[in-house]
């Protein structure tokens, strides 16, 4: 056995196997040979710094002597614990040891970068064993976040606003550190578009990248149309309903597989086969209840990565940052009940828990960003009908007459029972209204988002049963403020009601008819409108939107509009697209009939397949 120094380090030979010793070797053997000195100083300290360099995290440790810092060498994957200068060997603070075990527990290898999950876990279990460290790396992930630099991606069919830019760049580094993360702009700042961009990166860093997408059943189309629109490139799938299939082979044809949260339960055979590159949790508030069955059911699913999507992550109680994080992160704000020990629904926990979470989340508002946006924003929301929706609509145009006696009423009929079975007809009265509509159910997520941030919302509907049902139904579901505008209510009168809407604290809603409200009144209090059912005349819904889009609104308007596909609204939907603005008697004749062309297109459409 032969010992000796090289590069500052004590090495042994030992029939021609070189091992580096740790400070307990030294101290046993003593080797006399080698000219060094052995401090009589007890044990330096170290510093342990956590840097970026070329847009990689690194960790270098670093023993203090005096004013000078001496880097500590790393040999089999561990700090060693002494130090040799100017032939003195000075031993370290024996805490390295937990250094150490920290980097072997997290099967960390410290010769290489770290990438973002091994950075947070391993300051996770420093701040468990109070070991300090000085870190430059967030200054690094702060700037991504702040990074508006175009870069051209000949896949993307679309152009992001500057701070969707920065949004891309920090998603697609935590995807490449394997570090899961929570997206949480508010509503309207397009979260999808920054998602759709980061399944386009996977595709193109990893062969035979797959992604499943878990959201509302309401959004299924939603994601598929953005998806084919902005990055056709990407094969998805919706996997729900008439395409459900629970062959797992079939699949990993796909680049994006699109399924709602009750079908993660009922295919769970067929998603566990798969190992996920990247699992996107939409609306992830409905996994704020960490007992839930299908909550359960999610995190069981094997992934590389998670990114919870939510413009209200944390709605109620602090458990629900307990639940969503340990989705994307299992482990990092440790057991429930250690959680919940830990912090508690006050101000101070709030505080201490945002140092936790804000390396993992990024969150945007609309003030924040209000000078990248336009004035207003159209958000479409197309659906699709429930299959005892489909059924009904298919068998009530299957009941119409032929083309040259159809009347304006019928086709009327079709359009009302496209806002609500129960205004369609009174059998379904005194049901719950979300359990028989998904344009409803998608209404009322819209509506949740709006409350949550305090803000106020207008409806246009054209029915005044419809009318009815939202002013009644949204008053008690939400315990808002909630009044309405139709014909019946007396010219002299509406101002008022606007006035006592505007002068609400927080959130409210006013449900309006858009041709008894829908022109000649300001209600710039409200900075989103909710087009509940779509006009034949596009001038009706432009001037419905400008009751808040106008002079004197100080926010961004988001204006929604919910209609449903394969039915007559997508028909409507399709006119407006087109832009062909037609006065209304262009479009309805003299003898109430609709023009040929749009009503044809109208009667072909069913959401039964026939």
């Amino acid at each position: 056995m032969k010992w000796y120094i090289e590069d500052n380090l004590i090495k042994c030979n030992n029939e021609g196997n070189i091992t580096v010793p740790m400070a307990a070797d030294i101290f046993r053997v003593m080797p006399s040979d080698l000219g060094l000195n052995y401090s009589k100083i007890l044990a330096l300290n170290y510093i342990i710094e956590f840097y970026c360099e070329k847009d990689s995290i690194q960790i270098k440790v670093f023993a203090i002597k005096g004013k000078e810092k001496y880097p500590l060498s790393v040999f089999a994957g561990k700090f060693l614990d002494y130090i040799v200068i100017n032939s003195t060997c000075y031993y370290i603070n024996q805490s390295i040891q937990v250094l150490n075990e920290c980097i072997e527990n997290k099967r960390i290898n410290i010769s290489l970068p770290l990438n973002f999950f091994e950075y947070i876990n391993l300051k996770k279990e420093l701040d468990y064993y109070k070991i300090n460290y000085s870190d430059n790396v967030m200054r690094f992930i702060n700037s991504l976040r702040t990074d508006e630099t175009s870069k051209y991606n000949p896949n993307f069919h679309g152009v992001l606003f500057p701070y969707q830019e920065s949004g891309v760049k920090w998603l697609n580094f935590m995807v490449d550190g394997q570090c899961g993360c929570i997206l949480a702009d508010s509503m309207g700042l397009g979260k999808t578009l920054q998602i759709i961009l980061v399944l386009g990166h996977l595709k193109e860093t990893c062969s035979n990248s797959h992604s499943l997408i878990i959201c509302p059943i309401t959004i299924l189309e939603n994601w598929k149309r953005e998806i084919e629109k902005f990055y056709p490139s990407l094969k998805c799938r919706i996997n729900y309903g008439d395409a459900n299939t629970s062959y797992y082979k079939e699949l990993l044809d796909y680049d994006v597989i699109i399924t709602a949260y009750s079908s993660v339960q009922s295919n769970f055979s067929a998603y566990e086969m798969i190992d996920w590159n990247l699992i996107v949790v939409d609306e992830a508030q409905n996994i704020k209840n960490p007992f839930a069955k299908r909550t359960v059911t999610i995190k069981e699913l094997n992934k590389d990565v998670g990114i919870a999507v939510s413009g209200t992550p944390f709605e109620n109680h602090i458990t629900d940052v307990w639940s969503i994080v340990d989705f994307v992160l299992p482990g990092y704000l440790g057991s429930l009940s250690d959680f919940k020990s830990n912090y508690e629904d006050d101000v101070a926990s709030a505080v201490n828990l945002e140092k936790k979470i804000s390396p993992i989340m990024i969150r945007r508002k609309v003030e924040d960003v209000a000078k990248d946006l336009p004035e207003r924003i159209d958000i479409p929301q197309p659906l699709k009908m429930t299959i005892d929706e489909a059924k009904c609509y298919d068998a009530q145009l299957r009941s119409f007459d032929e083309l040259k006696t159809m009347r304006l009423d019928k086709i009327q009929s079709l359009r009302m029972f496209c806002t609500h079975p129960s205004v369609y007809d009174d059998v379904y009265i005194g049901q719950d209204p979300i359990l028989l509509s998904k344009k409803y159910e998608r209404c009322c997520e819209i509506l949740e988002e709006i409350v949550e941030n305090d803000e106020k919302a207008i409806i246009f509907t054209s029915f005044n049963k419809m009318i009815d049902l939202l002013v009644d139904d949204i008053s008690k579901r939400f315990g808002i403020y909630t009044d309405y505008i139709n014909g019946a209510i007396d010219a002299k009168e509406r101002q008022s009601i606007i006035d006592r809407f505007s002068e609400v604290r927080g959130a409210a809603v006013l449900v309006l008819n858009p041709k008894a409200a829908g022109a000649g009144l300001n209600i710039t209090a409200a900075n989103h409108v909710i087009h509940y059912n779509l006009e034949w005349n596009p001038a009706i819904e432009d001037q419905a939107s400008a009751r808040a889009y106008r002079r004197g609104q100080n926010k961004t308007v988001f204006v929604h509009r919910l209609y449903y596909l394969d039915t007559i609204e997508e028909i409507i939907n399709e006119k407006i697209e087109n832009k062909r603005y037609l006065s209304e008697k262009a479009i309805i004749g003299n003898d109430g009939s609709l023009n040929d062309e749009y009503l044809a297109k109208a009667l072909a459409k069913t959401p039964i397949k026939r």
